[in-house]
Protein backbone atom coordinates (compact mmCIF):
# COMPACT_ATOMS: atom_id res chain seq x y z
CA UNK A 1 0.00 0.00 0.00
CA UNK A 2 0.95 3.64 -0.31
CA UNK A 3 1.28 6.12 2.47
CA UNK A 4 -1.36 8.90 2.49
CA UNK A 5 1.02 11.43 1.04
CA UNK A 6 1.59 9.11 -1.93
CA UNK A 7 -2.08 8.99 -2.95
CA UNK A 8 -2.69 9.77 -6.63
CA UNK A 9 -3.65 13.28 -7.62
CA UNK A 10 -7.26 12.45 -8.39
CA UNK A 11 -7.77 11.33 -4.77
CA UNK A 12 -5.87 14.27 -3.29
CA UNK A 13 -7.75 16.93 -5.29
CA UNK A 14 -10.03 18.35 -2.57
CA UNK A 15 -12.00 21.54 -2.30
CA UNK A 16 -11.06 24.03 0.39
CA UNK A 17 -13.87 22.80 2.62
CA UNK A 18 -12.74 19.20 2.18
CA UNK A 19 -9.14 20.16 2.94
CA UNK A 20 -10.24 21.51 6.30
CA UNK A 21 -12.14 18.33 7.15
CA UNK A 22 -9.08 16.19 7.94
CA UNK A 23 -8.03 18.69 10.62
CA UNK A 24 -11.30 18.19 12.44
CA UNK A 25 -11.14 14.46 11.90
CA UNK A 26 -7.57 14.46 13.18
CA UNK A 27 -8.63 15.55 16.62
CA UNK A 28 -11.46 13.04 16.53
CA UNK A 29 -9.10 10.21 15.64
CA UNK A 30 -6.53 11.30 18.16
CA UNK A 31 -8.95 11.53 21.06
CA UNK A 32 -9.04 8.26 23.00
CA UNK A 33 -8.25 6.10 19.95
CA UNK A 34 -6.75 3.55 22.32
CA UNK A 35 -9.86 3.44 24.51
CA UNK A 36 -12.04 3.17 21.42
CA UNK A 37 -10.09 0.16 20.16
CA UNK A 38 -10.08 -1.45 23.61
CA UNK A 39 -13.88 -1.22 23.72
CA UNK A 40 -14.20 -2.49 20.17
CA UNK A 41 -11.76 -5.34 20.83
CA UNK A 42 -13.70 -6.34 23.93
CA UNK A 43 -16.92 -6.31 21.92
CA UNK A 44 -15.49 -8.47 19.14
CA UNK A 45 -13.82 -10.79 21.66
CA UNK A 46 -17.11 -11.46 23.46
CA UNK A 47 -18.86 -11.96 20.12
CA UNK A 48 -16.19 -14.44 19.00
CA UNK A 49 -16.63 -16.42 22.22
CA UNK A 50 -20.39 -16.61 21.63
CA UNK A 51 -19.86 -17.61 17.99
CA UNK A 52 -17.35 -20.29 19.03
CA UNK A 53 -19.87 -21.79 21.46
CA UNK A 54 -22.54 -21.82 18.74
CA UNK A 55 -19.98 -23.45 16.44
CA UNK A 56 -19.38 -26.22 18.97
CA UNK A 57 -23.14 -26.86 19.14
CA UNK A 58 -23.31 -26.78 15.33
CA UNK A 59 -20.61 -29.46 15.09
CA UNK A 60 -22.28 -31.59 17.78
CA UNK A 61 -25.65 -31.44 15.99
CA UNK A 62 -24.14 -32.49 12.65
CA UNK A 63 -22.26 -35.38 14.25
CA UNK A 64 -25.26 -36.64 16.20
CA UNK A 65 -27.72 -36.34 13.31
CA UNK A 66 -25.55 -37.76 10.53
CA UNK A 67 -22.83 -39.66 12.40
CA UNK A 68 -19.66 -40.53 10.51
CA UNK A 69 -20.80 -41.44 7.01
CA UNK A 70 -19.89 -41.25 3.34
CA UNK A 71 -22.71 -38.75 2.85
CA UNK A 72 -21.22 -36.42 5.47
CA UNK A 73 -17.82 -36.79 3.80
CA UNK A 74 -19.43 -35.60 0.57
CA UNK A 75 -20.97 -32.60 2.33
CA UNK A 76 -17.63 -31.57 3.84
CA UNK A 77 -15.92 -32.01 0.47
CA UNK A 78 -18.49 -29.83 -1.34
CA UNK A 79 -18.40 -27.25 1.44
CA UNK A 80 -14.61 -27.12 1.25
CA UNK A 81 -14.83 -26.23 -2.44
CA UNK A 82 -17.28 -23.37 -1.82
CA UNK A 83 -15.12 -22.07 1.04
CA UNK A 84 -12.06 -22.22 -1.20
CA UNK A 85 -13.88 -20.27 -3.92
CA UNK A 86 -14.92 -17.55 -1.48
CA UNK A 87 -11.48 -17.29 0.12
CA UNK A 88 -9.76 -16.99 -3.23
CA UNK A 89 -12.24 -14.61 -4.88
CA UNK A 90 -13.04 -12.37 -1.90
CA UNK A 91 -12.69 -13.38 1.75
CA UNK A 92 -10.15 -11.43 3.78
CA UNK A 93 -8.73 -9.92 0.60
CA UNK A 94 -11.87 -7.83 0.13
CA UNK A 95 -11.85 -6.38 3.64
CA UNK A 96 -8.12 -5.62 3.70
CA UNK A 97 -8.36 -3.70 0.42
CA UNK A 98 -11.79 -2.09 0.79
CA UNK A 99 -11.85 -0.92 4.43
CA UNK A 100 -8.74 1.36 4.26
CA UNK A 101 -9.98 3.12 1.10
CA UNK A 102 -13.58 3.37 2.32
CA UNK A 103 -12.34 4.74 5.66
CA UNK A 104 -10.14 7.22 3.80
CA UNK A 105 -13.16 8.74 2.09
CA UNK A 106 -15.07 8.92 5.38
CA UNK A 107 -12.09 10.56 7.09
CA UNK A 108 -12.02 13.22 4.37
CA UNK A 109 -15.78 13.76 4.94
CA UNK A 110 -16.40 12.60 1.38
CA UNK A 111 -19.41 10.37 2.02
CA UNK A 112 -20.47 10.55 -1.62
CA UNK A 113 -17.11 9.17 -2.72
CA UNK A 114 -17.23 6.49 0.00
CA UNK A 115 -20.63 5.16 -1.04
CA UNK A 116 -19.81 5.42 -4.71
CA UNK A 117 -16.77 3.23 -4.01
CA UNK A 118 -18.93 0.79 -2.01
CA UNK A 119 -21.45 0.60 -4.87
CA UNK A 120 -18.76 -0.04 -7.45
CA UNK A 121 -17.00 -2.73 -5.43
CA UNK A 122 -20.32 -4.39 -4.60
CA UNK A 123 -21.39 -4.47 -8.26
CA UNK A 124 -18.02 -5.70 -9.52
CA UNK A 125 -17.44 -8.38 -6.90
CA UNK A 126 -21.01 -9.66 -7.27
CA UNK A 127 -20.61 -10.00 -11.03
CA UNK A 128 -17.29 -11.82 -10.60
CA UNK A 129 -18.72 -14.23 -8.02
CA UNK A 130 -21.83 -14.88 -10.13
CA UNK A 131 -19.67 -15.63 -13.17
CA UNK A 132 -17.35 -17.96 -11.26
CA UNK A 133 -20.30 -19.72 -9.59
CA UNK A 134 -21.98 -20.33 -12.96
CA UNK A 135 -18.77 -21.83 -14.35
CA UNK A 136 -18.35 -24.05 -11.28
CA UNK A 137 -22.00 -25.16 -11.55
CA UNK A 138 -21.44 -26.18 -15.18
CA UNK A 139 -18.15 -27.97 -14.59
CA UNK A 140 -18.98 -29.32 -11.12
CA UNK A 141 -18.67 -33.00 -12.15
CA UNK A 142 -15.18 -32.46 -13.56
CA UNK A 143 -14.11 -30.35 -10.55
CA UNK A 144 -15.29 -32.97 -8.10
CA UNK A 145 -14.13 -36.04 -9.99
CA UNK A 146 -10.70 -34.77 -11.01
CA UNK A 147 -9.94 -32.24 -8.27
CA UNK A 148 -11.50 -33.63 -5.12
CA UNK A 149 -8.55 -35.89 -4.33
CA UNK A 150 -6.56 -32.64 -3.82
CA UNK A 151 -9.21 -30.42 -2.27
CA UNK A 152 -10.51 -33.01 0.16
CA UNK A 153 -8.04 -35.78 0.76
CA UNK A 154 -10.25 -37.23 3.51
CA UNK A 155 -13.44 -37.31 1.41
CA UNK A 156 -15.14 -40.46 0.11
CA UNK A 157 -14.45 -40.23 -3.61
CA UNK A 158 -17.13 -42.81 -4.38
CA UNK A 159 -19.80 -40.22 -3.66
CA UNK A 160 -19.13 -38.07 -6.72
CA UNK A 161 -22.76 -37.56 -7.75
CA UNK A 162 -23.82 -36.68 -4.22
CA UNK A 163 -20.96 -34.21 -3.84
CA UNK A 164 -21.75 -32.57 -7.19
CA UNK A 165 -25.41 -32.17 -6.21
CA UNK A 166 -24.58 -30.56 -2.87
CA UNK A 167 -21.91 -28.34 -4.41
CA UNK A 168 -24.48 -26.95 -6.83
CA UNK A 169 -26.95 -26.38 -4.00
CA UNK A 170 -24.36 -24.48 -1.94
CA UNK A 171 -22.92 -22.29 -4.72
CA UNK A 172 -25.30 -19.34 -4.00
CA UNK A 173 -23.64 -19.05 -0.58
CA UNK A 174 -20.42 -17.92 -2.31
CA UNK A 175 -22.22 -14.91 -3.82
CA UNK A 176 -24.12 -14.14 -0.61
CA UNK A 177 -20.97 -14.25 1.50
CA UNK A 178 -19.19 -11.92 -0.93
CA UNK A 179 -21.95 -9.33 -0.47
CA UNK A 180 -22.14 -9.93 3.28
CA UNK A 181 -18.38 -9.56 3.67
CA UNK A 182 -18.52 -6.18 1.98
CA UNK A 183 -21.37 -5.08 4.27
CA UNK A 184 -19.24 -6.17 7.22
CA UNK A 185 -16.42 -3.93 5.97
CA UNK A 186 -18.79 -0.93 5.68
CA UNK A 187 -20.00 -1.43 9.26
CA UNK A 188 -16.48 -1.89 10.64
CA UNK A 189 -15.39 1.32 8.91
CA UNK A 190 -18.18 3.08 10.83
CA UNK A 191 -16.89 1.57 14.11
CA UNK A 192 -19.78 -0.91 14.24
CA UNK A 193 -18.37 -4.27 15.34
CA UNK A 194 -20.88 -6.25 17.43
CA UNK A 195 -23.35 -7.38 14.77
CA UNK A 196 -20.68 -8.19 12.13
CA UNK A 197 -18.77 -10.24 14.71
CA UNK A 198 -21.94 -12.14 15.66
CA UNK A 199 -22.90 -12.81 12.02
CA UNK A 200 -20.90 -16.09 11.74
CA UNK A 201 -22.99 -17.44 14.60
CA UNK A 202 -26.12 -16.95 12.48
CA UNK A 203 -24.43 -18.96 9.72
CA UNK A 204 -24.00 -21.84 12.17
CA UNK A 205 -27.63 -21.44 13.27
CA UNK A 206 -28.71 -21.82 9.63
CA UNK A 207 -26.89 -25.14 9.40
CA UNK A 208 -28.36 -26.26 12.72
CA UNK A 209 -31.83 -25.36 11.40
CA UNK A 210 -31.19 -27.37 8.25
CA UNK A 211 -30.04 -30.43 10.20
CA UNK A 212 -32.87 -30.44 12.76
CA UNK A 213 -35.94 -28.91 11.13
CA UNK A 214 -35.82 -29.39 7.37
CA UNK A 215 -37.60 -32.54 6.13
CA UNK A 216 -35.62 -35.67 7.00
CA UNK A 217 -36.57 -37.08 3.58
CA UNK A 218 -34.10 -34.58 2.09
CA UNK A 219 -31.27 -36.57 3.68
CA UNK A 220 -27.83 -34.92 3.68
CA UNK A 221 -29.10 -32.28 1.24
CA UNK A 222 -30.74 -30.45 4.12
CA UNK A 223 -27.25 -29.57 5.37
CA UNK A 224 -26.43 -28.04 2.00
CA UNK A 225 -29.66 -26.03 2.10
CA UNK A 226 -28.75 -25.05 5.68
CA UNK A 227 -25.47 -23.58 4.38
CA UNK A 228 -27.38 -21.29 2.01
CA UNK A 229 -29.86 -20.34 4.75
CA UNK A 230 -26.96 -19.64 7.10
CA UNK A 231 -25.27 -17.43 4.50
CA UNK A 232 -28.54 -15.49 4.07
CA UNK A 233 -28.81 -15.10 7.84
CA UNK A 234 -25.19 -13.89 7.91
CA UNK A 235 -26.17 -11.12 5.47
CA UNK A 236 -29.67 -10.27 6.71
CA UNK A 237 -28.65 -9.80 10.34
CA UNK A 238 -26.29 -7.00 9.23
CA UNK A 239 -28.71 -5.15 6.92
CA UNK A 240 -30.59 -3.20 9.65
CA UNK A 241 -27.27 -1.75 10.87
CA UNK A 242 -26.28 -0.92 7.29
CA UNK A 243 -29.57 0.87 6.63
CA UNK A 244 -28.99 3.08 9.69
CA UNK A 245 -25.63 4.36 8.44
CA UNK A 246 -25.67 8.09 7.63
CA UNK A 247 -25.51 9.32 4.05
CA UNK A 248 -25.67 5.87 2.51
CA UNK A 249 -26.78 5.39 -1.10
CA UNK A 250 -26.34 2.85 -3.86
CA UNK A 251 -25.48 3.34 -7.55
CA UNK A 252 -26.08 0.48 -9.94
CA UNK A 253 -24.15 2.24 -12.70
CA UNK A 254 -20.75 2.26 -10.94
CA UNK A 255 -18.50 -0.64 -11.87
CA UNK A 256 -15.05 -1.81 -12.84
CA UNK A 257 -14.24 1.31 -14.89
CA UNK A 258 -14.26 3.47 -11.75
CA UNK A 259 -10.64 4.23 -10.80
CA UNK A 260 -11.23 3.75 -7.07
CA UNK A 261 -12.81 0.36 -7.72
CA UNK A 262 -9.87 -0.62 -9.88
CA UNK A 263 -7.51 0.33 -7.07
CA UNK A 264 -9.41 -1.84 -4.57
CA UNK A 265 -9.25 -4.79 -6.96
CA UNK A 266 -5.54 -4.17 -7.54
CA UNK A 267 -4.96 -4.18 -3.78
CA UNK A 268 -6.90 -7.46 -3.53
CA UNK A 269 -4.61 -9.30 -5.97
CA UNK A 270 -1.70 -9.87 -3.52
CA UNK A 271 -4.13 -11.06 -0.84
CA UNK A 272 -5.77 -13.48 -3.28
CA UNK A 273 -2.35 -14.89 -4.13
CA UNK A 274 -1.58 -15.13 -0.43
CA UNK A 275 -4.85 -16.96 0.23
CA UNK A 276 -3.95 -19.42 -2.51
CA UNK A 277 -0.56 -20.06 -0.93
CA UNK A 278 -2.20 -20.62 2.47
CA UNK A 279 -4.54 -23.20 0.89
CA UNK A 280 -1.58 -24.93 -0.76
CA UNK A 281 0.23 -24.95 2.57
CA UNK A 282 -2.82 -26.51 4.22
CA UNK A 283 -3.04 -29.17 1.53
CA UNK A 284 0.68 -29.91 1.77
CA UNK A 285 0.46 -30.37 5.53
CA UNK A 286 -2.57 -32.62 5.08
CA UNK A 287 -0.66 -34.82 2.61
CA UNK A 288 2.34 -35.02 4.97
CA UNK A 289 0.09 -35.83 7.93
CA UNK A 290 -1.65 -38.60 5.96
CA UNK A 291 1.74 -40.23 5.48
CA UNK A 292 2.45 -40.26 9.22
CA UNK A 293 -0.05 -42.93 10.19
CA UNK A 294 -3.70 -43.29 11.10
CA UNK A 295 -5.18 -40.35 12.97
CA UNK A 296 -2.30 -37.93 12.40
CA UNK A 297 -4.22 -35.70 9.97
CA UNK A 298 -7.27 -35.56 12.24
CA UNK A 299 -5.10 -34.84 15.28
CA UNK A 300 -3.37 -31.82 13.75
CA UNK A 301 -6.69 -30.52 12.37
CA UNK A 302 -8.44 -30.69 15.75
CA UNK A 303 -5.43 -29.26 17.63
CA UNK A 304 -5.09 -26.35 15.21
CA UNK A 305 -8.81 -25.59 15.62
CA UNK A 306 -8.32 -25.45 19.41
CA UNK A 307 -5.39 -23.06 19.07
CA UNK A 308 -7.45 -20.83 16.79
CA UNK A 309 -10.10 -20.25 19.46
CA UNK A 310 -7.93 -17.97 21.68
CA UNK A 311 -6.17 -16.64 18.58
CA UNK A 312 -9.49 -15.35 17.22
CA UNK A 313 -10.47 -13.87 20.58
CA UNK A 314 -7.11 -12.12 21.07
CA UNK A 315 -5.48 -11.51 17.69
CA UNK A 316 -8.34 -11.31 15.22
CA UNK A 317 -10.56 -9.24 17.51
CA UNK A 318 -7.78 -6.67 18.00
CA UNK A 319 -6.95 -6.65 14.28
CA UNK A 320 -10.56 -6.16 13.20
CA UNK A 321 -11.11 -3.40 15.76
CA UNK A 322 -7.85 -1.62 14.91
CA UNK A 323 -7.99 -1.53 11.09
CA UNK A 324 -10.54 1.31 10.67
CA UNK A 325 -8.79 3.57 13.19
CA UNK A 326 -5.34 2.82 11.77
CA UNK A 327 -6.68 3.53 8.28
CA UNK A 328 -8.05 6.89 9.42
CA UNK A 329 -4.74 7.81 11.07
CA UNK A 330 -2.86 6.80 7.92
CA UNK A 331 -5.19 8.91 5.79
CA UNK A 332 -4.48 11.93 8.03
CA UNK A 333 -0.73 11.29 8.00
CA UNK A 334 -0.66 10.80 11.78
CA UNK A 335 2.36 8.48 11.85
CA UNK A 336 3.24 9.22 15.48
CA UNK A 337 -0.29 8.29 16.58
CA UNK A 338 -0.09 5.08 14.53
CA UNK A 339 3.18 4.15 16.23
CA UNK A 340 1.71 4.70 19.68
CA UNK A 341 -1.50 2.85 18.88
CA UNK A 342 0.24 -0.17 17.35
CA UNK A 343 2.62 -0.36 20.33
CA UNK A 344 -0.31 -0.28 22.75
CA UNK A 345 -2.15 -3.02 20.86
CA UNK A 346 0.93 -5.23 20.67
CA UNK A 347 1.53 -4.78 24.42
CA UNK A 348 -2.06 -5.76 25.13
CA UNK A 349 -1.86 -8.83 22.94
CA UNK A 350 1.37 -9.98 24.56
CA UNK A 351 -0.24 -9.60 27.98
CA UNK A 352 -3.11 -11.84 26.84
CA UNK A 353 -1.53 -14.27 24.36
CA UNK A 354 1.48 -15.34 26.45
CA UNK A 355 -0.54 -16.61 29.46
CA UNK A 356 -3.09 -18.19 27.09
CA UNK A 357 -0.25 -20.05 25.37
CA UNK A 358 1.21 -21.32 28.65
CA UNK A 359 -2.25 -22.23 29.92
CA UNK A 360 -3.05 -24.29 26.82
CA UNK A 361 0.27 -26.10 27.05
CA UNK A 362 -0.26 -27.10 30.69
CA UNK A 363 -4.00 -27.85 30.39
CA UNK A 364 -3.85 -29.43 26.95
CA UNK A 365 -4.91 -32.91 28.07
CA UNK A 366 -7.95 -31.78 30.16
CA UNK A 367 -8.97 -29.46 27.31
CA UNK A 368 -9.04 -32.30 24.77
CA UNK A 369 -10.65 -34.72 27.23
CA UNK A 370 -13.52 -32.38 28.08
CA UNK A 371 -14.22 -31.30 24.49
CA UNK A 372 -13.68 -34.51 22.54
CA UNK A 373 -13.07 -37.69 24.53
CA UNK A 374 -15.90 -40.20 24.57
CA UNK A 375 -17.56 -42.66 22.24
CA UNK A 376 -15.27 -43.37 19.31
CA UNK A 377 -12.78 -40.74 20.50
CA UNK A 378 -10.41 -42.82 22.61
CA UNK A 379 -7.80 -41.84 25.22
CA UNK A 380 -5.17 -42.60 22.56
CA UNK A 381 -6.78 -40.03 20.29
CA UNK A 382 -6.74 -37.57 23.19
CA UNK A 383 -2.99 -38.00 23.58
CA UNK A 384 -2.45 -37.49 19.85
CA UNK A 385 -4.44 -34.25 19.75
CA UNK A 386 -2.91 -32.99 23.00
CA UNK A 387 0.58 -33.67 21.62
CA UNK A 388 -0.12 -31.54 18.55
CA UNK A 389 -1.76 -28.84 20.69
CA UNK A 390 1.42 -28.60 22.79
CA UNK A 391 3.42 -27.47 19.76
CA UNK A 392 0.66 -25.38 18.18
CA UNK A 393 0.18 -23.47 21.44
CA UNK A 394 3.79 -22.32 21.23
CA UNK A 395 2.81 -20.31 18.15
CA UNK A 396 -0.21 -18.55 19.67
CA UNK A 397 1.72 -15.33 20.32
CA UNK A 398 3.10 -15.26 16.77
CA UNK A 399 -0.32 -15.92 15.22
CA UNK A 400 -1.86 -13.11 17.29
CA UNK A 401 0.86 -10.58 16.43
CA UNK A 402 0.54 -11.29 12.71
CA UNK A 403 -3.15 -10.34 12.81
CA UNK A 404 -2.37 -6.76 13.87
CA UNK A 405 0.99 -6.27 12.14
CA UNK A 406 -0.43 -7.29 8.75
CA UNK A 407 -3.33 -4.87 9.22
CA UNK A 408 -0.87 -2.06 9.91
CA UNK A 409 0.26 -2.51 6.29
CA UNK A 410 -3.30 -2.74 5.03
CA UNK A 411 -4.04 0.58 6.74
CA UNK A 412 -1.40 2.30 4.59
CA UNK A 413 -2.71 0.49 1.49
CA UNK A 414 0.15 -1.98 1.20
CA UNK A 415 -1.19 -5.51 0.73
CA UNK A 416 1.97 -6.70 -1.02
CA UNK A 417 4.43 -6.69 1.90
CA UNK A 418 2.49 -8.88 4.36
CA UNK A 419 1.60 -11.30 1.56
CA UNK A 420 5.22 -11.65 0.45
CA UNK A 421 6.30 -12.27 4.04
CA UNK A 422 3.42 -14.72 4.49
CA UNK A 423 4.33 -16.63 1.34
CA UNK A 424 7.90 -16.96 2.58
CA UNK A 425 6.69 -18.14 5.98
CA UNK A 426 4.32 -20.72 4.48
CA UNK A 427 7.09 -22.01 2.20
CA UNK A 428 9.36 -22.37 5.22
CA UNK A 429 6.52 -24.12 7.04
CA UNK A 430 6.33 -26.82 4.36
CA UNK A 431 10.11 -27.40 4.44
CA UNK A 432 10.21 -27.53 8.25
CA UNK A 433 7.22 -29.89 8.27
CA UNK A 434 9.26 -32.52 6.41
CA UNK A 435 12.34 -31.90 8.55
CA UNK A 436 10.65 -31.86 11.96
CA UNK A 437 8.33 -34.81 11.31
CA UNK A 438 11.34 -36.98 10.47
CA UNK A 439 13.28 -35.54 13.40
CA UNK A 440 10.45 -36.38 15.78
CA UNK A 441 10.30 -39.91 14.37
CA UNK A 442 14.02 -40.35 14.98
CA UNK A 443 13.52 -39.30 18.61
CA UNK A 444 10.70 -41.81 19.04
CA UNK A 445 8.11 -39.04 19.39
CA UNK A 446 4.76 -38.84 17.58
CA UNK A 447 5.77 -37.39 14.22
CA UNK A 448 2.70 -35.20 13.66
CA UNK A 449 3.91 -32.94 16.47
CA UNK A 450 6.66 -31.83 14.10
CA UNK A 451 4.04 -30.37 11.75
CA UNK A 452 2.67 -28.23 14.58
CA UNK A 453 6.14 -27.10 15.64
CA UNK A 454 6.96 -26.15 12.04
CA UNK A 455 3.83 -24.00 11.88
CA UNK A 456 4.63 -22.26 15.16
CA UNK A 457 8.24 -21.48 14.22
CA UNK A 458 7.34 -20.24 10.72
CA UNK A 459 4.58 -18.00 12.09
CA UNK A 460 6.82 -16.70 14.85
CA UNK A 461 9.46 -15.76 12.27
CA UNK A 462 6.74 -14.15 10.13
CA UNK A 463 5.64 -11.97 13.06
CA UNK A 464 9.23 -10.87 13.77
CA UNK A 465 9.87 -9.91 10.14
CA UNK A 466 6.60 -7.97 9.98
CA UNK A 467 7.51 -6.19 13.22
CA UNK A 468 10.86 -5.11 11.77
CA UNK A 469 9.23 -3.95 8.53
CA UNK A 470 6.46 -2.04 10.34
CA UNK A 471 9.09 -0.36 12.50
CA UNK A 472 11.00 0.65 9.37
CA UNK A 473 7.85 1.81 7.57
CA UNK A 474 6.68 4.00 10.45
CA UNK A 475 10.20 5.14 11.47
CA UNK A 476 9.90 3.47 14.85
CA UNK A 477 7.26 1.66 16.84
CA UNK A 478 7.86 2.61 20.49
CA UNK A 479 9.69 -0.66 20.90
CA UNK A 480 10.54 -0.16 24.58
CA UNK A 481 6.83 -0.28 25.45
CA UNK A 482 6.34 -3.51 23.53
CA UNK A 483 9.50 -5.04 25.03
CA UNK A 484 8.48 -4.15 28.58
CA UNK A 485 5.04 -5.62 27.95
CA UNK A 486 6.67 -8.82 26.73
CA UNK A 487 8.83 -9.10 29.85
CA UNK A 488 5.84 -8.54 32.13
CA UNK A 489 3.76 -11.12 30.28
CA UNK A 490 6.56 -13.69 30.46
CA UNK A 491 7.08 -13.14 34.18
CA UNK A 492 3.39 -13.30 34.95
CA UNK A 493 2.90 -16.34 32.70
CA UNK A 494 5.75 -18.18 34.42
CA UNK A 495 4.23 -17.63 37.88
CA UNK A 496 0.77 -18.53 36.59
CA UNK A 497 2.11 -21.66 34.88
CA UNK A 498 3.71 -22.92 38.09
CA UNK A 499 0.48 -22.40 40.02
CA UNK A 500 -1.65 -24.17 37.41
CA UNK A 501 0.81 -27.06 37.08
CA UNK A 502 0.89 -27.46 40.84
CA UNK A 503 -2.92 -27.58 40.91
CA UNK A 504 -3.39 -30.23 38.23
CA UNK A 505 -0.71 -32.48 39.75
CA UNK A 506 -2.74 -32.81 42.98
CA UNK A 507 -6.12 -33.29 41.25
CA UNK A 508 -6.98 -36.92 40.34
CA UNK A 509 -6.56 -37.59 36.62
CA UNK A 510 -10.17 -38.79 36.41
CA UNK A 511 -11.43 -35.32 37.40
CA UNK A 512 -10.96 -33.84 33.93
CA UNK A 513 -13.63 -31.14 34.35
CA UNK A 514 -12.26 -30.13 37.77
CA UNK A 515 -8.73 -30.03 36.35
CA UNK A 516 -9.78 -27.79 33.46
CA UNK A 517 -12.10 -25.38 35.26
CA UNK A 518 -9.96 -25.22 38.39
CA UNK A 519 -6.80 -24.72 36.35
CA UNK A 520 -8.36 -21.88 34.35
CA UNK A 521 -9.73 -20.14 37.45
CA UNK A 522 -6.45 -20.41 39.37
CA UNK A 523 -4.49 -19.26 36.33
CA UNK A 524 -6.65 -16.17 35.83
CA UNK A 525 -6.48 -15.23 39.54
CA UNK A 526 -2.71 -15.71 39.84
CA UNK A 527 -1.97 -13.84 36.60
CA UNK A 528 -4.27 -10.97 37.57
CA UNK A 529 -2.56 -10.78 40.97
CA UNK A 530 0.87 -10.54 39.32
CA UNK A 531 -0.32 -7.73 37.03
CA UNK A 532 -1.85 -5.93 40.02
CA UNK A 533 1.36 -6.22 42.06
CA UNK A 534 3.39 -4.92 39.13
CA UNK A 535 0.89 -2.07 38.64
CA UNK A 536 0.54 -2.78 34.93
CA UNK A 537 -1.31 0.22 33.38
CA UNK A 538 -3.55 -1.94 31.17
CA UNK A 539 -4.73 -3.98 34.14
CA UNK A 540 -5.27 -0.88 36.24
CA UNK A 541 -7.41 0.66 33.48
CA UNK A 542 -9.56 -2.46 33.18
CA UNK A 543 -9.91 -2.65 36.96
CA UNK A 544 -11.07 0.96 37.19
CA UNK A 545 -13.53 0.52 34.32
CA UNK A 546 -15.07 -2.58 35.92
CA UNK A 547 -15.36 -0.92 39.34
CA UNK A 548 -16.89 2.18 37.79
CA UNK A 549 -19.52 0.14 35.97
CA UNK A 550 -20.35 -1.85 39.10
CA UNK A 551 -20.67 1.40 41.01
CA UNK A 552 -23.06 2.84 38.41
CA UNK A 553 -25.19 -0.31 38.47
CA UNK A 554 -25.29 -0.26 42.28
Amino acid sequence: MKLPEDLPAEEADLSQGEQEAPQAASAEVGQSAGQQIVRATGTVMIAFIVVSLIGVVHQMVITRVFGVSAALDSFYAANRITELLFNLMAGGALGSAFIPMFTGYLTRKDKKGAWRLASGVLNTVTLILVGVSVLVWIFAPQIVEHGLFILAADANLGQVDETVRMLRIMLPSVIIFGISGLVMGMLNAHQSFLIPALAPGFYSLGIIFGALWLPSSWGIDRLAVGVVLGALAHLLVQLPSLLRLPGRFYQLSVGFRDKAVQKVLALMVPRVIGAGVVQLNFLANTVIALSLGEGAASAVTLAFALMLMPQRAIGQSAGIAALPTLSAQAELGKTAEMRQLIASILRGMLLLAAPASIGMIILRVPIVQVLYEGGEFSPTATQMVAWALLWYALGLVGHSLVEVLSRAFYAVQDTRTPVLVGVGAMSLNIVLSFVFSRWFQSLGWMAHGGLALANSLATGLESLILLVLVRKRLHGINGHEVFNGGLISLAGSAVMGLAVYGFITIVPLSSRVVSLIGGVVIGVIVYALVLWLLRVPEFTSVQKAVLARLHRQA
